[in-house]
């Protein structure tokens, strides 16, 4: 990918970040955020997310799990959220340090043991392990690139959420 302007790349506007990490920095109440989705019922294991103003992401599980398979289930979406920030962490961190990206995979993968989602035993319902493989490519020294890694695994909200114990409340209205 060829770097545009002095102020873009891996076409990510370093003006913007730097206006952001500038507004931070002279309130630091502005870094506390909330995000939020609203999942709508559609019929079956059908559901649908909407977030902000976007068109809804629906999900439904597999045919082997008693849906139509017409959508990604819940647990496949963890997933692609969690490489979807990965991506995010090494496009943004790659552009502060000046690395070129010239193509980047990540490969994410979980091992869940349906036994307690059906009710047949009592215990942890959730991924036992989840993977990412990451795959970047770049002219930059070995070094440089063993560097970003480590910035991104130690930025990425959605990988701090999964590793670490995080209160979760659902309330029935």
């Amino acid at each position: 990918m060829s770097q545009t302007t002095t102020q873009q790349l891996n076409d990510v506007d370093l003006a913007a970040v730097g206006a952001l990490v500038g507004s931070i920095q002279a309130d630091p109440s502005a870094a506390q955020t909330t995000w939020a989705a609203h999942v709508t019922w559609d019929r079956a294991f059908q559901s649908s997310s909407r977030v902000r103003t976007f068109s809804p992401v629906s999900s439904d599980e597999p045919a082997g799990l008693g849906g139509d398979d017409t959508a990604a289930n819940p647990v496949e979406q963890l997933l692609g959220a969690l490489g979807n920030c990965l991506a995010v962490g090494y496009a943004a961190n790659a552009t502060l340090a000046g690395i070129e990206i010239d193509a980047l995979r990540i490969d994410v993968k979980g091992d869940v043991d349906l036994h307690v989602f059906l009710g047949l035993k009592e215990g942890h319902a959730g991924f036992s392990g989840i993977s990412a493989d990451v795959t970047l490519e770049t002219s930059a020294p070995r070094e440089e690139v063993d560097a970003l890694h480590a910035k991104v695994l130690a930025t990425s909200p959605v990988g701090h959420t999964l590793r670490t114990a995080v209160p979760v409340e659902v309330n029935l209205a």
